[in-house]
């Protein structure tokens, strides 16, 4: 399914987890899972010896795939083997785009499912030649924007993204926060764009899913939380986590056309 698609149902909650963690194996399966939970779309994290936008959490949960055995090879048949009715994105860094071939990695996206790329680390100016294979295998480029952003680049930004335009809760890096900031909502605000806008980074409990919505979202991402609900065995409690997210999402979505 095309991302474009998902959101004709919007609002979504899309949930990220670390591929491979805690194993290879057992992926496919919790990604099944979560899309019967209620996740909208899945972010399939390819875990990084060195990353740049992830926090404790996520790090930690990249470290223990490594171990297990994922690299980008594995990746690639973990995420082909997860087959769910949802948009699948990747989430990595670009030194591994680059290093496997921006043509081949943006096949592979297309072979094993997945509908879009997030890179943190790659700024639109110097996107062009992963934009161009993503284009011709149709796969989303998908970027990101903080509350600091300026106002011409961040329309810059809306103007170049494809699939969504990732709105970053807050500075820094990735991990579960108890409270959605006033920057936040008016990051919200700013990105009146007429391409669908998920915000991540800091989003643990379905209060600040729904609060998300409620300020105009039309996606909520959940990543660090359920990282860490797989680090330490409950799946029981991640899926009754992705249920109530998303039942929070929903309602926050018909308030807001009442």
């Amino acid at each position: 399914m095309r991302i474009s698609e998902a959101f004709q149902k919007a609002p979504l909650l899309i949930v990220y987890i670390c591929a491979g963690d805690p194993s290879p194996e057992a992926t496919p399966e919790l990604v099944r899972r979560l899309a019967a939970a209620g996740a909208d779309i899945i972010e399939l994290g390819l875990p990084h010896s060195d990353p740049i936008a992830d926090g404790p959490t996520i790090q930690a949960a990249a470290q223990r795939a490594i171990a297990a055995g994922m690299n980008t090879d594995v990746y690639f048949g973990v995420a082909a083997a997860a087959d769910v009715p949802v948009p699948k994105v990747f989430m990595g860094y670009y030194n591994m785009i680059y290093a496997r071939g921006l043509e081949r990695f943006a096949g592979d996206c297309a072979g094993s499912g997945i509908s879009g790329l997030i890179v943190p680390d790659l700024p639109p100016e110097e996107a062009g030649p992963l934009k161009a294979a993503c284009a011709a295998h149709d796969v989303d480029l998908i970027f990101l924007v903080a509350p600091n952003t300026p106002p011409e680049r961040l329309k810059m930004i809306e103007q170049e993204t494809s699939g969504f335009l990732y709105l970053v809760a807050r500075t820094g890096v990735t991990g579960a926060k108890s409270d959605v900031l006033q920057s936040t909502r008016d990051l919200v605000a700013r990105a009146a764009s007429s391409k669908p806008r998920a915000v991540g980074f800091g989003i643990s409990t379905a209060a600040q899913a729904a609060e998300v919505i409620a300020a105009g979202a039309d996606g909520a991402i959940v990543g660090s939380v359920c990282v860490d609900l797989i680090a330490r065995g409950e799946e029981e409690k991640l899926m009754t986590l992705v249920r109530e997210m998303k039942k929070a999402v929903k309602a926050a979505g018909r308030a807001r056309l009442q």
